[in-house]
């Protein structure tokens, strides 16, 4: 390992040069607008993948957006590894929230990232974290240290739900067979915490419209006379929860994992601060389902939030309207053992029962996914906790995250082989959020951590 890190020495202010080139495509998938930006960092991965040594590199059309496929087959004999990332990134709504561009990234020093942290939309999420395997693959092909076969799918529409992913699988599940699928999309305690996401949080994502009467009116001639969707539906969202943030949907906790007290101590012991999470987010408390802490609220127990709420006149100035039509998009996120298409259905038959007459309501399902939960007793963590123990010096710690990512399920359904989630950003790196960053330090360090997975998992295999 001793001639990696003298390449990646040589070489990492490149490394961060190139990351910084790839951050100024606003590759946003959810808009159509920047479709040609999607397809311009489609291109640019795969000759990123190129130049470090990868082969057979396709951009893979599909219904959407492209998926850049390569791979390094240096002997079928043995184990092969399928680098899984995406591309694409989130809106960067609200643009006036930024400090400073989107998608002009620049590099600021802070209380958490002293060595510096890249503010750009999908520094972190995932353009960041993808980046890491092409690097680190780039340092081990170019000292003749790979020890394995890899294979890389970095896709364009994780952001809006992998919507073609699935065909994509089920059609090259021969060229994507694998060992072992190696996903950084998540995040670790602190810098100085390492840790490892065991666990993953399903979705079911929806959009609500409420319609009224057959136009907007007048509030002053037909206000208190007619319903007005966007109360209405402001008093329907209201009572999807208790006084205890308890769900109200009826059946939707049956099939919910009940996690055991030992369980729940332990992961009550991970480092956290309640009084920091406050101050970092400029709250005065905390808010959650009654009876549970917040690792516990963000981790294995399910939730429902607005993600965005709209309808009458929302411009400058007034306008005294009663608007025709209002809308919500809303958001489950699911624990073990419950089902996103079973969740669906509950949610819209509940929605549909308690919408008042004097409104119409139409529900529309947009993406979903399957919770999972990964072992910690087989090959595929222990090789990725020795990594981290190579160049952090600590054992990781697991943990379960409040996050999705479908595929993980797919990945299991399709090519029978589990996952492991190395991730290196923090919670705090604003993912979604304006002023999304990423650490200078955590893009090194997954560069140096990820090749010792390789070693570890192949000589594991190889036992």
């Amino acid at each position: 390992m001793e001639q990696l890190k003298a390449y990646f020495e040589e070489n990492k202010e490149r490394y961060l040069n190139e990351l910084l080139d790839l951050l100024r495509i606003p590759s946003v998938s959810a808009d159509s607008a920047y479709s040609g930006d999607v397809a311009k960092t489609a291109e640019f991965v795969a000759q990123k993948l190129k130049d470090a040594g990868a082969e057979n590199i396709e951009i893979c059309p599909t219904a959407g957006h492209p998926i850049v496929y390569g791979e390094k087959i240096i002997d079928p004999a043995l184990p092969t590894v399928l680098v899984y990332g995406h591309y694409d990134v989130q809106p960067p709504d609200p643009l006036d929230l930024w400090e400073s561009g989107p998608f002009e990234p620049v590099i600021k020093n802070t209380e958490r990232h002293p060595q510096g942290a890249i503010y750009a939309r999908g520094a972190c999420d995932d353009k960041g974290q993808m980046y890491m395997h092409v690097k680190a693959f780039e340092n081990m092909q170019a000292n003749n240290a790979l020890p394995c076969n890899i294979k890389f799918m970095i896709e364009g529409e994780e952001e809006v739900g992998s919507e073609n992913l699935e065909p994509f699988l089920r059609e090259r599940a021969e060229q994507l067979a694998c060992d072992v699928i190696l996903i950084s999309d998540t995040s670790m305690i602190a810098n100085d915490v390492p840790s490892i996401t065991v666990g993953l949080r399903g979705l079911s994502y929806i959009e609500v419209e409420v319609t009224g009467p057959n136009r907007d009116l007048h509030s002053g001639t037909y206000g208190g006379a007619v319903g007005n969707p966007i109360n209405v539906l402001s008093k329907m969202i209201a009572s999807l929860q208790d006084e205890n943030n308890h769900i109200t949907i009826p059946g939707f906790y049956d099939d919910v994992e009940v996690v055991s007290a030992e369980e729940r101590k332990a992961m009550n012991e991970a480092p956290f601060s309640i009084d920091q999470y406050k101050k970092d987010l400029e709250i005065g408390d905390v808010r959650g389902e009654a009876g549970y802490t917040t690792l516990e609220r963000t981790s294995i127990r399910p939730t429902l939030d607005v993600n965005g709420m709209w309808g009458g006149y929302t411009g400058e100035g007034a306008k005294t309207v009663l608007p025709s039509k209002a809308y919500a998009k809303i958001s489950m996120r699911l624990v073990p053992n419950q089902d996103s298409h079973k969740i669906t259905e509950l949610f819209t038959k509940h929605f549909e029962s308690i919408a008042p007459e004097s409104v119409q309501v139409k529900v529309t399902p947009h993406h979903g996914g399957e919770p999972v939960v990964t072992p910690t007793d087989g090959i595929e963590y222990q090789s990725a906790a020795k990594a981290y123990q190579a160049t952090f010096g600590k054992t990781p710690i697991p943990q379960r995250a409040g996050g999705s990512i479908p595929i993980v399920a797919l990945f299991e359904d399709v090519l029978g082989v589990k996952t492991v989630m190395m991730g290196f950003g923090l919670d705090s790196d604003a993912i979604h959020s304006p002023n999304e960053h990423f650490g200078i330090f955590n893009y090194y360090k997954g560069i140096e951590t990820i090749p010792y997975f390789y070693k570890y998992f192949t000589e594991a295999k190889q036992s």
